[in-house]
């Protein structure tokens, strides 16, 4: 073999040169072309990690460089509707690149907060990826918009991506769920009925199986799938929800008449409306005050001893609302996105989610050190942990747009 290209190059050098400078230029073309044809190639993607780059960089109010300010510049308009759903009528906010009015769109789900569609990091994002050139569906979900994690959203969840795929010829459409809508949007996606309408889904701090998490807010463990345990002190935020939404099972059933105001307190300390909570303190008889400041101190053994009773009674509701047992069929492409300092939803289920994916729906999987939940508020971390978290958000903005 090495003599024959021996052969080669001695004839080549015989060749007069006209003949020789015209095969440079072939090979030179044909480099060229061949560059240009990887360009074409790459370039969407390219393309789509300057614009996760701009993306984050809204997000977290930091300013954008100005080489990547015209990948997110598109002027984008909003439209409020009322979206019809099996579960009844609901809220929605369609944000639409002006110059771009058919472009490929993306559901973004609301986690458990109070303000929904009108949360202004939810309004911040949609508004940077819609900016990108793609259409962004918010649609409000009532009972985690009122901190119910039920299995009603699963079904709003599935209908907003059907009325939305309906909105687009029919295509599939993308899903990304933040905090616990993530998990209930792996459910829809695995719901025949919901199936077709869900190209993808990501999620981003979201639950594998709620008993899991629950017995987390009461133990500060959340045990890892090769058995590690991982220890994080659990915020108060997640045990408040779990009492918020079943208080009936933490007062005593002879005094109904404490729900009430001792829900107020509860509902206004999670909306932040410190003047609200100081209101509803006051208002409160000794006892009731007695109560609620116990029930408020979520680290107590009173408290966690609640809470463990409050578990045993809804082991079905919590099954209901868990991703765990229904992803092993799973064809749906999965994204999953998790805060390696979460302690509202540990990182431990995300490790889960992804030991029970199917190879090829799982498309990717980070634990990042750049957030904490659903906030890019993680400490200290590294240049190579901020690329990673940029190349996860530029493979969405990439399968958004793919066929």
């Amino acid at each position: 073999m090495a003599s024959h290209h021996n052969t080669i190059a001695e004839l080549a050098q015989h060749l007069p040169p006209a003949l020789r400078r015209h095969r440079r230029h072939k090979l030179t073309a044909l480099f060229a072309l061949l560059f240009l044809l990887l360009c074409v190639i790459a370039q969407p993607f390219i393309r789509a990690h300057l614009q996760s780059i701009a993306v984050l960089d809204l997000v977290a109010n930091k300013p954008v460089p100005w080489l990547l300010r015209k990948t997110v510049t598109e002027p984008i308009t909003t439209q409020d509707f009322i979206l019809p759903t099996s579960k009844g009528l609901i809220r929605a906010r369609l944000y639409i690149p002006q110059s771009h009015p058919n472009a490929p769109a993306i559901i973004v789900l609301h986690g458990v907060h109070h303000l929904g569609i009108d949360e202004p990091r939810l309004i911040a994002f949609s508004s940077a990826m819609a900016s990108c050139g793609l259409r962004v569906l918010t649609p409000e979900l009532p009972d985690i918009k009122d901190y119910h994690v039920g299995s009603n959203s699963i079904a709003t969840i599935g209908d907003s991506a059907i009325w939305m795929s309906q909105h687009q010829n029919n295509k599939p459409v993308g899903v990304m769920g933040l905090s616990f809508s993530g998990g209930l949007a792996l459910l829809a996606a695995a719901d025949p009925q919901w199936h077709k309408a869900i190209k993808f889904v990501v999620a981003i701090g979201s639950q594998d199986e709620m008993a899991r998490v629950a017995t987390f807010y009461r133990t500060g463990e959340d045990p890892l799938p090769n058995g590690a345990p991982e220890r994080l002190a659990p915020h108060e935020y997640g045990a408040l929800v779990l009492e918020y939404e079943h208080l009936e099972d933490f007062i005593p059933a002879n005094q109904p008449e404490d729900l009430a105001p001792i829900r107020a307190v509860l509902r206004a300390h999670l909306y932040e409306d410190w003047p609200a909570e100081k209101s509803a303190l006051a208002a409160l008889t000794p006892t009731q005050l007695t109560l609620a400041r116990q029930l408020m101190d979520t680290t107590s053994p009173i408290t966690r001893s609640l809470l463990a009773h409050a578990e045993t009674l809804h082991i079905e509701d919590m099954a209901g609302v868990s991703p765990h047992g229904h992803l092993k069929q799973l064809t749906t492409p999965v994204y999953l996105l998790h805060g390696a300092g979460d302690n509202i939803i540990p990182s431990a289920e995300t490790a889960w989610m992804a030991t029970e994916l199917p190879a090829d729906s799982l498309k990717a999987e980070l634990i990042s050190p750049v957030l904490s939940h659903i906030n890019l508020d993680g400490a200290n971390p590294t240049a190579m942990d901020q690329w990673r978290l940029v190349h996860f958000f530029a493979l969405i903005l990439h399968a958004v747009e793919s066929r």
